[in-house]
């Protein structure tokens, strides 16, 4: 790990409130999650009974699309805004046994994923991975940042990672202009790839939406065109086959499990290059 500051400081952890990232630890089956989180998940699956299904079809998009990254495209540093709680394999760990010299940075904005990051995410001695606590809202705060300078080289390709982020910034917070900033400072022959929760398949998950945002976390559910618009075709972007697509259709092996219904997946993935 590569410190953004020598000492430091002890995160202050709010157990009384949901956060993103805790409450997808616990839909996968992780234990980093205080009481709040489950019961702000628990209000979700109330109203989405298959969220659980879109989070680990979520995950399962997200290991291919970096696999694919490092094997085939030969892509050697990743930028993973949004990481979350470590769940293995991680990014690092997928590419990295690719491309041991690869190198990751990892961004996020809750402290307990930076207690976990630090003592579980180590690197391939021949690579790099480094942790910033810092949020997507501020994408100039994590481009400009020392650790994340000294650990990408902004001369060379980059993998940008926006996995399962970008519902959670809803319009009046400018997404649009968030996305637009993040790619703006990539180097041609960059990839992006991002995922988005949809209601197009299933309409429970706008009240589900709306349920989370009264626990705190604010969401807003997007269109397949949406978010293709958002993270895509705005920027300019080529997106490699077969575009955009649910998570559980890109590119599926076939040694995966069959993939399940649209409804219980409700969650679109793409993949694209800035050429």
């Amino acid at each position: 790990m590569v410190p953004e500051d020598p000492k430091p400081q002890s995160p202050v952890v709010d157990a009384a409130h949901p956060s993103s990232a805790r409450v997808y630890d616990y839909l996968l089956g992780g234990k980093d999650n205080f009481a709040a989180d489950r019961v702000a998940a628990d209000r979700i699956a109330e109203s989405f009974p298959a969220i659980r299904v879109g989070a680990q079809e979520n995950r399962r998009f997200l290991l291919r699309g970096v696999r694919y990254l490092a094997a085939e495209a030969g892509i050697r540093q990743f930028l993973d805004v949004g990481t979350g709680i470590p769940t293995s394999p991680n990014v690092h760990e997928v590419v990295q046994a690719i491309t041991p010299e690869a190198r990751v940075a990892y961004v996020d904005n809750d402290p307990i994923v930076l207690v976990h990051a630090r003592a579980l995410m180590v690197s391939d001695p021949r690579g790099r991975v480094g942790y910033l606590d810092a949020d997507i809202r501020d994408p100039e705060s994590i481009i400009g940042s020392r650790l994340v300078r000294d650990i990408l080289d902004f001369d060379e390709p980059i993998g940008l990672v926006l996995s399962a982020i970008l519902h959670f910034v809803p319009d009046e917070q400018d997404p649009g202009g968030i996305v637009r900033a993040f790619v703006a400072a990539l180097p041609p022959g960059s990839y992006v790839l991002a995922t988005h929760v949809t209601p197009e398949h299933d309409p429970r998950l706008r009240p589900a939406s709306a349920g989370y945002r009264d626990d705190g976390v604010r969401t807003q559910a997007r269109t397949a065109a949406e978010f293709e618009r958002l993270v895509f075709t705005e920027q300019g972007l080529g997106l490699i086959p077969p575009g955009v697509v649910l998570v559980s259709q890109w590119r599926r092996g076939a040694d995966e499990p069959p993939a399940p219904t649209p409804a219980e997946v409700s969650a679109y993935g793409g993949l694209a290059v800035r050429n």
